[in-house]
């Protein structure tokens, strides 16, 4: 695997170095040891997969406070996603800078994304597949998101959202008050 860092302060991109013969291909998805300088002292605790069935839809953007705060590695299965995180840290020096990679089965890329930074991603094909990996288990107290169209953000989707959640369209926008999260 060889690990790219990435513009928001902490984030890396994983590519896989797949051996490919007649029989087809072999990739390494996680390898501790080979994470170990992203994933410090932290352990996989939680691995999560989700379906979204249709072109254009939005998950997201999605994290957890303190102390719940959980690092993800997030890889697309089938399909094809732009994937998307926004720097949240309030001592940051990517503060509320956004960035975006495209994830699909055939790059073989994962993105790895910090503890304090809101995850979400769009389809950009029908019945896209994601795997994740979390180093925190889910918690409905610590569990909070930003808007996807929130303007202080900024994100450029690549194509018109069709379809988001009540829950992901009822986050608040964020306003001069907010100071980021302190992990």
């Amino acid at each position: 695997m060889k690990t790219s860092l990435l513009t928001i302060s902490g984030a890396a991109v994983v590519d896989a170095e797949p051996f490919i013969d007649s029989r087809g291909i072999f990739s390494r998805w996680f390898c501790e040891k080979e994470l170990e300088s992203l994933l410090g002292s932290r352990q996989i605790v939680n691995v999560n997969f989700s379906r979204t069935e249709k072109e254009g839809a939005i998950r997201g953007m999605h994290f957890q406070y303190p102390p719940k705060a959980e690092m993800k590695l997030i890889r697309c299965l089938n399909g094809k996603v732009f994937d998307v995180m926004v720097d949240l840290r309030k001592d940051s020096p990517t503060f509320l800078q956004w960035y975006g990679e495209i994830l699909t089965p055939e790059n073989m890329k994962m993105v790895v994304i910090p503890e304090g930074v809101a995850h979400g991603f769009q389809t950009l094909e029908e019945q896209s597949e994601m795997l994740y990996l979390h180093t925190e288990f889910y918690s409905k107290e610590h569990d909070s998101g930003i808007r996807y169209d929130d303007p202080v953000i900024g994100i450029k989707w690549p194509i018109p959202v069709v379809e988001i959640s009540e829950k992901d369209q009822a986050y608040p926008l964020l306003d001069a008050a907010f100071e980021g999260i302190c992990i």
